[in-house]
């Protein structure tokens, strides 16, 4: 059996990146590792499992990366999208516009794109459908559901 376990990208700045993920997505340190010409970054969110984001960075490069044509985009999962999106509005992220996905009449995920410092594309998916079911709305105490 196989188990994904991270995606690797590599960025400029370590620190502005670490900031936007922390801030973006509440992706926390998980461990660094230095080496003498670059380091290895692992996010994580704290709580939801345990899949990684790995930051590459080479020390000392100053010019940005060439995405390139193959490169695609990360996507992450969130309850809340209309919420999300006036999230980074509010953060300065400057998301694209949200966008409803039709096969013909049929709703196959609804979301927003949003690019990181060094420009990799971050699709921000409502939970649901073949993205997994929506958390149920938390019930106040006392409450049936």
């Amino acid at each position: 059996m196989a188990k994904l376990v991270h995606s690797m990208i590599r960025v400029i700045d370590e620190a502005r990146s670490i900031d936007f993920y922390r801030r973006a997505f509440r992706l926390e340190l998980a461990e660094r590792i230095a080496f003498d010409d670059f380091a290895l970054v692992y996010l994580r969110h704290p709580t939801e499992d345990d899949f990684e984001l790995e930051l590459t960075v080479n020390f000392g490069r100053t010019e940005p990366y060439e995405l390139g044509n193959g490169y695609g985009h990360l996507a992450v999962v969130v309850d809340e999208l209309d919420a999300e999106h006036a999230r980074f509005t509010a953060e300065g992220f400057n998301p694209r516009p949200l966008k409803d996905f039709m096969n013909k009449e049929v709703l196959v995920a609804r979301f927003f794109f949003v690019a990181d410092p060094d420009g990799y594309q971050i699709e921000v998916i409502q939970k649901g459908g073949r993205f997994g079911k929506a958390t149920p709305p938390s019930s106040s105490p006392g409450s049936s559901g």
